[in-house]
């Protein structure tokens, strides 16, 4: 009977990549989200009424209030939908396999989203940014946790993994006010977009365009660290199962289950 080694341990220099790898994840999850809420005015402005916020008339700026509300919930929900299907796609294909894929996805998103010529572009855009950053933060969270079995380090690396999340806002932020700027100066490069954009409005797009940087930095050092050993070993003993939905709802987690899922939905509710 063959026997399956243990999963390998991790060197120095492949924590340090790992880490990296997973903060700059967490950090562009946010940057990605948060992009849409710094862009937003300008952008549906434009597509839907051909026209810069500040010559919007009040009839007009109430509709785009409309739209930015719905394409809030349309993308949460999209991302919601398909985050409940990061387990499965995780198990089946693996967690670094799906992590680079939906870092692709929210990375590649946003700059097709930068070249809309109608509203439901931006729309359909946005949403598949939302899965990918939903996506991408089950199959990271997961690898990681995988990857550093001390229960400690675990802890310590996802908790601080996960704090430089709180930097996206400051980095989007920091991003829109720099293209602004360069809008004003004319100093941004020429680019093929959509017949009818608006050069004076155009620091939106090149916002979006800025979506690309995680997909770039990370497809450079995925290469560099491995796989969840703990999930290969599994796949190849044949012991890798989904668990029950229902177990969340036993005796002994049921309390946990709902009293998580409420302070999770009052956490998004608010910053929604």
């Amino acid at each position: 009977m063959s026997s399956v080694s243990s999963p390998p341990t991790l060197g120095s220099v492949t924590r340090i990549l790992v880490i990296t790898i997973a903060c700059i994840g967490f950090l562009f999850d946010t940057y990605e989200l948060l992009m849409f809420p710094v862009i937003g005015s300008s952008a549906v402005a434009e597509l839907e009424y051909g026209k810069n916020v500040t010559s919007l008339t009040p009839d007009e700026q109430e509709g785009v209030q409309l739209w930015l509300g719905r394409m809030q919930w349309i993308a949460a929900l999209s991302g919601g939908g398909l985050g409940l299907l990061g387990g499965l796609l995780i198990d089946r294909l693996g967690r670094k396999n799906i992590m680079i894929a939906s870092i692709l996805a929210y990375s590649i998103s946003p700059v097709a989203a930068a070249f809309s010529s109608a509203l439901w572009q931006l729309i359909l855009f946005r949403c598949t940014t939302f899965m990918g950053v939903c996506v991408e933060m089950v199959a990271a969270v997961t690898w990681l946790a995988e990857l550093f079995e001390d229960k400690r380090t675990r802890e310590l690396v996802i908790g601080w993994t996960l704090a430089t999340a709180s930097l996206g806002g400051l980095f989007v932020t920091f991003a829109y006010s720099s293209m602004v700027a360069a809008a004003k100066t004319r100093s941004l490069p020429e680019l093929p977009f959509p017949q009818g954009f608006m050069p004076d409005n155009v620091a939106w797009r090149f916002t979006l365009l800025t979506g690309l940087i995680p997909g770039a930095m990370i497809l450079v050092l995925m290469p560099f660290v491995p796989e969840s050993g703990i999930w290969k070993k599994k796949r190849q003993e044949g012991t890798l199962k989904r668990p029950s939905f229902g177990e969340l709802f036993s005796p002994e987690l049921r309390l946990t289950t709902i009293v998580t899922t409420v302070l999770s939905a009052c956490g998004y509710a608010a910053a929604f």
